[in-house]
């Protein structure tokens, strides 16, 4: 029955993030799952050494990188205070180390999950040598979709979207065979983040603490604002237009504050599928990890522990139309994607230092929007032909951002 699916018996992982929100929930998964999985690489940054260790000693993965030489010297001094045997382990820094750990032999699938741009180059490399992507990076797609869809189109591997609603509309459209054409449209859900329902005078004097004290998820704080300013949304809609080879006016955003219902597919009979699920990560990771395992078998699921079962009886689901004046960075990112080029990366760019500028206290919580959009209207927009095109794009959006804030938005004064 299954002969034509190629199923592998241990998938080997390369998790580029293993410390983050996702990588931990990720080694969850291959705690739990241990005749399944292998955690053969892990990747982190420095600023979390300590947790980095305790995964090392662990799980024992073959090999290690991270951004920095002292972070290696650090990293080691770590493990041999705790007497772990390193031999079996190589440890490297430096940005070659993180696309070596994506393009490792024995690595089976690569688990991005690297914040922000950062994650673009190994996701590169991943494709190009053939390894698959369970991809939790929503950045790599908005600064370089028509890369990585070039990349895809010259290699045997397969990209599986684990952010929740891009892996809700990948469910659903698991029996139609991935195919678009009878689709209508698809509608992703927003919590609509810790802000839902505020006026812009009730945002003015929001506080880093705040905005990342998310209702339903457990995130990064970058991901967290993001979400608040449901820029975290629009990135997402660009996301899925390269994911599912869709126009931005198929591509829809409802604020659901339940967070039950992860995304919709309406198709061009008016028949509507929804993917509902308890608000856990877990979840898509190890739906898109057991997926690749079995070589793309549709019913290919995981009988988890982990995650809750969703209560349906007695709850009530509600739907709203986003308030693109109270948050206008939804309606930045659909122009900018209808804008296409390099635009995307532009805003991609400009966003992330306007969110640390935030997380700084050195901008307000409105101006994170406003710096965005004056930096992409700033820009002479051309085609992303090579990834030459997509740095240069990111570093006009930072230093323009970063002069952007200096010059106009100094202090937390309300705008």
């Amino acid at each position: 029955m299954d002969s034509h699916y190629n199923i592998r018996a241990v998938e080997y992982l390369s998790i580029l993030g293993s410390t983050g929100s996702i990588g931990c929930q990720t080694l969850d998964i291959v705690r739990a799952n241990r005749d399944r999985y292998v955690a053969l690489a892990l990747v982190a940054g420095g600023g979390n050494l300590t947790r980095l260790a305790e995964q090392i000693i662990e799980f024992t993965p073959e090999y290690v990188a991270v951004p920095q030489d002292a972070d290696a010297v650090a990293l080691r001094k770590l493990l041999a205070e705790r007497h772990f045997n390193q031999k079996a382990t190589t440890i490297e820094s430096g940005p070659e180390s993180v696309d070596n750990a994506a393009t490792l032999t024995k690595v089976t699938t690569v688990v991005a999950a690297i914040v922000g741009f950062a994650c673009l180059t190994p996701v590169l490399a991943a494709i190009r040598s053939g390894k698959d992507v369970a991809l939790c990076n929503k950045e790599c797609l908005v600064a370089a979709g028509p890369l990585v869809r070039a990349a895809l189109a010259q290699s045997r591997s397969r990209v599986i979207p684990v952010d929740s609603e891009h892996s809700s509309i990948f469910q659903c459209l698991l029996g139609e065979h991935q195919e678009t054409s009878a689709v209508e449209r698809i509608i992703l859900t927003a919590s609509g983040g810790p802000f839902f329902g505020k006026s812009r005078d009730e945002l003015r004097a929001i506080t880093p603490a705040q905005a990342v004290k998310h209702p339903r998820w457990s995130m990064g704080a970058k991901i967290s604002v993001d979400s608040a300013t449901l820029m975290n949304k629009g990135l997402e809609v660009i996301e899925a237009h390269w994911l599912f080879d869709l126009p931005a006016e198929k591509i829809d955003v409802l604020i659901h504050p339940q967070s039950a219902v992860h995304g919709f597919v309406e198709f061009t009979d008016r028949s509507v599928l929804a993917c509902l699920f308890h608000p856990d990560m877990k979840l898509p990771i190890g739906f898109a990890l057991e997926f690749l395992r079995n070589g793309g078998r549709p019913g290919a699921r995981l009988k988890s522990n982990l995650v809750e079962a969703l209560k349906l009886s007695g709850q009530s689901f509600q739907f709203f139309e986003p308030d693109l004046e109270v948050f206008p960075a939804l309606a930045l990112c659909y122009d900018t994607l209808r804008s296409g080029g390099l635009l995307p990366a532009v805003l991609n760019s400009a966003n992330e230092v306007a969110v640390h500028s935030f997380l700084s206290n050195k901008l307000p919580f409105l101006s994170i929007a406003e710096v965005v959009a004056r930096v992409v209207s700033s820009y002479s927009n051309r085609r992303a032909d090579n990834i030459e095109d997509v740095f240069e794009a990111d570093v006009f959006g930072r230093e323009n951002a970063r002069k952007l804030i200096t010059s106009d938005f100094k202090g937390r004064a309300s705008l």
